[in-house]
């Protein structure tokens, strides 16, 4: 039988120049082919869709089979040779309906509005809202048309740093800005959300979501959280103020990272210096003995985990001063075990896009002190 003249066509129902007739007979032979010459083609090829359709349309006239096989060739060449056009796109199961069409059997493909929104680039993620940043004064603007830029309070502006309404600023120079409106308080010793929620006129789930805290609202000495409209009941004080009085002879901290001792960023939020030597993955080390705090670690990408700084460490020293590590890949303490200084304590971390790399342009260790002066500064 001549399986293209045209009689053979005759024996279906409708048009054979009808297109979905066309396609759902190209599907047809391509299955056939495929099922009983499994060594024509190899199967990954097969999945990717890496077939010639001009040989397909043979059977409804008009194709140049030669045209069809230099293409086909063309095709496995680049598919084996060169790595770079290795990754095909994927290309939707299709399905006959009824006598005359088709449809896409592929499963859909389900974003959430995180995703959707980073795809789109209209939308920032929930989480992202939540660091505090370092804003870099632009020529012309006040603290006013600041404020009003990232839709949060005057007040909010001049107390996270030490200022009043008649403070001068200069372009260039920075201001730390919170995600929302309110107050950032110091942790100390016997502490509670609940007792703080009180002081500061806070509520304490508000506490608890901005700050990304536990349901029972676990804190630490040395943790800086935001308190959303929360109010100052007396004279504020200094953000880089808190609790710096207690003197460290000079030998008290050790470099966190290994020698040379690279800063890659001088003072900043909080009383911070970052270090790296260009390695992700390079140990971290205690700059003193003591014991471990906390240890946050979360498998977020958000820009905004734990405040910015992303997986931290956190360690109280017997004088009673804490440091962070933050930007963390891999920690290698818990909470409550004793360190020795120059304990490795964990791995850097910091790379964009990673799993608690938080608010970091690339791998680096935070290096922060609450309750002293930062020696590296």
């Amino acid at each position: 039988m001549n399986w293209f003249s045209k009689p053979f066509f005759s024996n279906f129902k409708g048009s054979h120049r009808d297109p979905f007739l066309r396609l759902a007979l190209i599907l047809v032979i391509l299955i056939v082919s495929t099922a009983f010459k499994p060594g024509m083609m190899p199967k990954p090829l097969v999945d990717k869709g890496i077939f010639c359709l001009e040989i397909a349309s043979k059977v409804l006239g008009g194709a140049d089979q030669n045209m069809c096989l230099e293409k086909q060739q063309k095709t496995l060449s680049a598919v084996f040779l060169d790595p770079s056009k290795r990754a095909l796109p994927e290309s939707p199961e299709l399905i006959l309906v009824g006598e005359g069409s088709v449809r896409a059997s592929t499963p859909p493909t389900i974003f959430s509005s995180q995703v959707l929104g980073s795809l789109v680039g209209g939308l920032e993620a929930e989480e992202d809202k939540k660091a505090i940043i370092e804003y870099i004064i632009e020529e012309g603007e006040t603290l006013s048309s600041i404020a009003a830029k990232f839709n949060i309070s005057l007040n909010t502006v001049l107390l996270a740093n030490n200022l009043t309404k008649s403070s001068q600023i200069r372009p260039g120079t920075t201001l730390v800005i919170l995600p929302v409106t309110g107050i950032i308080y110091h942790v100390k010793n016997g502490d509670t959300v609940s007792a703080i929620a009180g002081k500061y006129k806070g509520k304490f789930d508000e506490i608890v979501a901005i700050n990304s805290l536990n349901d029972k609202g676990d804190i630490y000495i040395g943790d800086i959280i935001i308190i959303p409209n929360g109010v100052i009941p007396v004279a504020p004080t200094p953000v880089y103020a808190a609790s710096q009085n207690i003197p460290l002879a000079n030998s008290y901290f050790i470099c966190p990272i290994a020698s040379p001792c690279r800063i890659t960023q001088g003072l900043h939020w909080y009383n911070a210096i970052d270090f790296y030597h260009g390695q992700c993955g390079e140990s971290i080390y205690a700059a003193a003995a003591g014991t471990v705090l906390n240890v946050k670690l979360t498998s977020s990408t958000s820009k905004g985990a734990f405040g910015g700084a992303g997986n931290t460490i956190t360690i109280l020293h017997p004088n009673g001063v804490v440091t962070s590590y933050g930007h963390i890949a891999v920690s290698l303490v818990s909470p409550g075990n004793p360190v020795s200084q120059g304990q490795t304590i964990a791995l850097m971390g910091g790379k964009p896009g990673t799993a608690g790399a938080g608010l970091s342009t690339g791998c680096h260790v935070h290096f922060q002190v609450s309750g002293a002066v930062n020696p590296f500064r």
